[in-house]
């Protein structure tokens, strides 16, 4: 089981999520604005952060920001309904998943699960793959491009992986959501464009004409070593 810090503003909304996650067995922290959750992760050491984009003081979008570039902790955001903008730039930012409020506790638990499944170190028979310049060491979630460290996030590392795995096969959007986030098409199937675009710009030499993480129009994306 997991250390969970949540970090939302509105005290029933806390209580709600805390009691569900303690109840799936994880432990809690829990903050209510962004200064304080920024004491905290100074202090902690969660597993996993679930984040309001509307705190006052820093908000959400700044707090994702400033532990993205310190750790690849995994970030939830939790959303209002419609606010595609917010989304969008949480995952640019480098958050590992989404929920939009109102929400079901349950829902939320899911996303926690998956999203620790999928950072944890993988125990794969074949530990390394490689193309092009880039090497993956899947037992350490270690990327290599060139001999030099890049860092992903570790929904990145799932995504750049899978693909590895499956070379010059072509996935739609669906297809990735089900097989790499562990959900139905229903989400918003943007959130593998953005993922796509962030892999690009850390792995590809040129990234608007990218060699081996490809477009394929109208299908979806595969990757040629």
């Amino acid at each position: 089981m997991a250390t969970v810090l949540v970090v939302d503003d509105e005290p029933i909304v806390r209580e709600v999520v805390v009691r569900y996650l303690q109840r799936e067995g994880h432990t809690t922290l829990e903050a209510d604005h962004g200064d304080r959750a920024r004491e905290l992760l100074e202090r902690e050491t969660p597993d996993i952060v679930v984040l309001d984009v509307m705190l006052p003081g820093t908000d959400g979008l700044e707090l994702c920001r400033w532990i993205r570039a310190r750790s690849e902790l995994p970030v939830i955001l939790l959303t209002a309904r419609g606010e595609e903008a917010d989304r969008i730039v949480g995952l640019e930012l480098g958050a590992d998943d989404y929920v939009t409020k109102p929400f079901s506790p349950r829902e939320l638990a899911v996303r926690v699960r998956t999203v620790l499944r999928r950072s944890a170190p993988a125990q794969d028979v074949e530990t390394r793959l490689s193309f092009g310049e880039v090497e993956i060491d899947t037992r350490t979630r270690d990327v290599y491009k060139g001999g030099i460290g890049v860092r992903l996030t570790a929904k990145e590392f799932d995504l750049l992986a899978f693909l590895a795995r499956n070379p010059r096969r072509v996935f739609g959007r669906d297809q990735l959501m089900s097989r790499v986030w562990g959900y139905e098409a229903a989400l918003d199937t943007g959130t593998v464009t953005v993922h796509v675009r962030r892999l690009r710009e850390k792995i590809e030499t040129n990234p608007s004409e990218p060699e081996h993480l490809q477009t394929v129009w109208g299908v979806g994306y595969r990757l040629v070593p």
